[in-house]
């Protein structure tokens, strides 16, 4: 049975609301009990707080890669800041076996004033490594970073993306049993964004424990084998990561994603569009059947009715058209509401944020009635489609099935 490297037992942070929390010099603690020798107990004083963690418990093994998801305000870079000694809980223990490394902000942990390779040597002290361990992993860090050519300049004339390098490369690369990241894929360019997820993936194959925090769920899905689900500070759910994708995924179902129009008509018009897709939310997998429902509103029965759509992208670049005409499909042949479905078997799409472009207009050369463009946004995620390396994003836009033989 793999040893348990971190232990949360009823662990809970509040902070108080409009005041930063700071630690306070003896000198500060004695003057405030000398102003205020006498606490009076405020019956409104619980609306002074808020609970970033409440009664969280947890236990991660060792080799464990857990990616932590949820809302904003859930609590999880809360929970990676107190295991990584940034701040205190007000209740509760933890108990921690190895050495934390963490990225959880750009350069948390680094001096401004220190050039890259002092920070470099500042955040290894800091971790317990020698200065033989240091020099043996310097040059790695250095090649992964980029940053050669300014290694003896202080930190505060660095690029935010430098900073971002050197930081990543430094949190990953000296040898911590435990890494904390949080959303590191925020920031950073698309090729960075690679490096980064690869030596995450790397960094799990070596046995190490990993708490990777991020509202990018295909990153969660392709580098965690395990996932904490955070809601309002409390653990919904703790367990496989598909299986807390779901969980999330289904509880923010956000209805507003269905394009409705209720005005009222003097023409044919769609008033309804919705996406019956593999997840709530408007979350599709890759190869998974899609179902788009067209309601079209008539006040007479009309002939010859033509209705398209087009699938693209946030820059508007087309991927998918399919269309129907009436001679094919008889459809708003009675006034009233018809409601036409088209059902795509199998979506071969590749993963990405999509829209629909909607026509609907008499025959050639007749009159248009409706466009509607940028309507019904859907995500398309690779959630257990493995393989040996991860699923980058921008690397196609179609996914076709095909068949490999020696000949």
């Amino acid at each position: 049975m793999s040893q348990t490297v971190i232990d949360i037992n009823h662990l809970s942070k509040r902070y108080r609301i409009g005041k930063i929390e700071r630690y306070q010099t003896l000198r500060e603690t004695i003057t405030d009990i000398i102003k205020t020798p006498f606490h009076h107990y405020d019956k409104n004083q619980t609306k002074q707080f808020i609970w970033a963690l409440k009664d969280v418990n947890l236990k991660i093994k060792k080799g464990d890669v857990v990616g932590i998801i949820g809302p904003n305000g859930a609590g999880k870079s809360t929970l990676l800041k107190i295991l990584a000694r940034i701040t205190e809980p007000t209740h509760g223990q933890i108990k921690i076996i190895g050495r934390v490394g963490s990225l959880l902000e750009v350069g948390t942990g680094f001096h401004l004033e220190l050039t890259g390779r002092e920070n470099i040597y500042l955040n290894g002290a800091v971790l317990g490594m020698s200065k033989a361990e240091i020099e043996e992993k310097f040059d790695d860090i250095v090649e992964f970073a980029g940053t050669k050519k300014f290694l003896d300049t202080p930190l505060k004339h660095y690029s935010s993306g430098m900073y971002l390098r050197l930081a990543f490369a430094v949190a990953a690369h000296l040898d911590p049993e435990i890494l904390l990241v949080d959303e590191v894929l925020a920031v950073g360019d698309i090729e960075f964004q690679k490096k980064c997820l690869g030596k995450i993936s790397d960094i799990a194959k070596e046995g190490r424990t990993v708490l990777f925090v991020s509202h990018n769920l295909q990153a969660v899905s392709t580098l965690t084998s395990k996932a904490i689900y955070l809601k309002s500070g409390k653990v919904v759910y703790f367990g496989k990561t598909n299986d807390a994708i779901n969980h999330y995924i289904h509880e923010n179902k956000d209805k507003a994603l269905i394009y409705e129009d209720k005005s009222s008509i003097t023409s044919p018009k769609i008033t309804k569009v919705k996406l019956y897709t593999s997840f709530s939310n408007n979350v599709q997998k890759n190869g998974d059947k899609l179902i788009v429902e067209i309601h079209i509103k008539t006040l007479k029965p009309i002939k010859g009715v033509c209705l398209s759509f087009q699938i693209t992208d946030d820059r508007d670049q087309n991927y998918i058209h399919l269309w129907t005409f009436d001679s094919e499909l008889p459809m708003c042949r009675l006034a009233g509401t018809n409601i036409v479905r088209c059902t795509i078997p199998k979506l071969r799409l590749y993963m990405g944020k999509y829209f629909l472009k909607l026509y609907l207009s008499e025959p050639p050369g007749g009159e248009q009635f409706q466009y509607l463009e940028h309507i019904c946004p859907f995500e398309v995620v690779m959630y257990g489609k493995h393989r040996e390396f991860p699923w980058y994003p921008q690397t196609c836009a179609y996914l076709e099935e095909a068949k490999w033989k020696i000949i």
